[in-house]
């Protein structure tokens, strides 16, 4: 499909028309799936029953046999990739984003403009506002210098601390805040949520350069190894108490991680897990060489040089348990061209907006959870952790996000048929169930049986 943009619509320009979502499996608050109507008006879900009334200003949206959830929150999003214009990657992927089911996102502020200050976030929220599909939210990057700014900066929905800038390429961010001296002002002042990028860079520089003439991108595991994790998240956590700081762990990747929020995990701390670090291992370089190259790295399989039990074993079980609270795909949309310069020149990162629902809706058939779990990990978590009101549950007087997938159907991952810019995804061919049919943003529809509707425009996120 070629996109062409549209003004973006005002609510005097926009009249939201009434939607009655008619016979839908639809998930409850309770957890529970059962065949309900649901209404819509003004954006919000109006009405939950059955044989719900209906009239002619209403778009009814026949869905028997098709399951209704609430739409995905994604809390870890990267929509710019260097040197390409910041407007057209943040239409683009919120396009990708509509067409997964995604309807609300929270940007990470290493995105250009690098999100440091008030005067970026203000930026960034004017060009979600004109561009974006779905509704938005920025984090603001802590650096040295700017802790005023960390305080003070709004809306924002956390600050986001960078623990360790990888080395793939190596390239300096003034993100980078490395040190525990660095780390303790941001921790000890204020009371906003912080989430951490947690990999510590002093074991990566040092790693780095043991292994500084390898070109074989599983390298990349092994500089930045399952100690790199570990560490930092000790730092963070134990910085987290020392302040009562409500704090967020961003991509877990490794058993050891899990292991120890299982034994040391405040109840103001969260954490999330990406569905690649679920779902693939290292192998995946033999196949797909830097494609597979990501921050946090694929972890190892049992091959007799790793733990006894695999880090993804490990960390499915911490989901399961709680011990990890929700999903992020960290979503990057590095190109092919980026990503084939080789290793270490290649860019780290994986697209995965387009693609997190049906991977993880197409686990419940495998019987690692359920449905109701899924949309917990993927909205209902997501809007607690973060307090964003009137989002992640089907029940009156919520704001109309919601997906309509169908769990019947498989279809594998098609590069050509992504609507992501970069046109690649690490699951190509996988074969896939859950797709959204549907998905609706503020009452809106914004994609509907492949066609995605670009003059929807969705809203800035409240955080409380």
């Amino acid at each position: 499909m070629t996109l062409s943009m549209t003004p973006p619509m005002t609510p005097d320009s926009l009249a939201i028309a009434p939607i009655l979502i008619r016979g839908a499996q639809v998930l409850l608050p309770s957890g529970a799936i059962e065949v309900r109507d649901v209404a819509i008006a003004g954006g919000r879900i109006t009405a939950v029953g059955t044989d719900l009334p209906t009239d002619a200003s209403t778009r009814v949206i026949a869905a028997q046999g098709l399951t209704l959830l609430p739409g995905v929150i994604d809390p870890q999003v990267h929509f710019c990739t260097s040197g390409e214009a910041y407007e057209e990657a943040l239409f683009t992927e919120t396009c990708a984003a509509a067409k997964g089911g995604v309807t609300s996102f929270l940007e990470i502020p290493n995105t250009p403009p690098i999100t440091t200050t008030q005067a970026v976030v203000t930026r960034k929220l004017a060009i979600a506002e004109a561009q974006s599909l779905i509704n938005y939210g920025f984090f603001i990057g802590a650096t040295h210098s700017n802790h005023k700014a960390l305080q003070a900066a709004k809306p924002t929905c956390g600050i986001h601390v960078t623990m360790g800038a990888g080395h793939s390429p190596p390239i300096p961010s003034p993100l980078l805040v490395d040190t525990l001296e660095a780390l303790e002002p941001i921790f000890a002042t204020g009371d906003r949520l912080i989430a951490v990028h947690a990999e510590n860079q002093a074991r990566i520089t040092e790693r780095a350069q043991q292994f500084a003439l390898e070109t074989d991108p599983a390298t990349h595991t092994r500089v930045q190894d399952n100690q790199t994790a570990l560490l930092a998240t000790k730092i963070a956590l134990g910085l987290s108490k020392a302040y009562q700081r409500r704090l967020h762990i961003l991509q877990v990747s490794t058993g050891e991680e899990a292991d120890l929020l299982r034994s040391d995990k405040p109840s103001w701390v969260s954490t999330s897990v990406s569905p690649q670090h679920l779902l693939l291992d290292m192998s995946a370089y033999e196949t797909m060489g830097t494609l597979a190259q990501t921050n946090p790295p694929l972890r190892y399989a049992c091959d007799g040089e790793a733990l006894p039990k695999e880090d993804r074993d490990l960390l499915w079980q911490a989901l399961n348990d709680g011990i990890i609270d929700f999903i992020a795909t960290g979503h990057v949309p590095h190109s092919m061209t980026a990503k084939s310069q080789g290793y270490p020149h290649a860019p780290s990162g994986m697209p995965g907006v387009e693609t997190a629902l049906p991977l993880m809706l197409t686990q419940t058939k495998k019987n690692h959870c359920t449905i109701a779990q899924v949309c917990d990990w993927m909205s209902t978590a997501v809007a607690d952790a973060y307090r964003i009101p009137n989002k992640g549950l089907i029940e009156p007087g919520y704001d109309a996000d919601l997906v309509l997938v169908d769990m019947a159907t498989y279809r594998p991952v098609v590069r050509k048929e992504l609507q992501t810019r970069c046109q690649w995804s690490p699951f190509e061919g996988w074969n896939l169930t859950g797709w959204p049919v549907m998905t609706i943003v503020g009452g809106q529809v914004v994609y509907d049986y492949g066609q995605v509707d670009i003059s929807v425009r969705g809203q800035a996120l409240q955080f409380g």
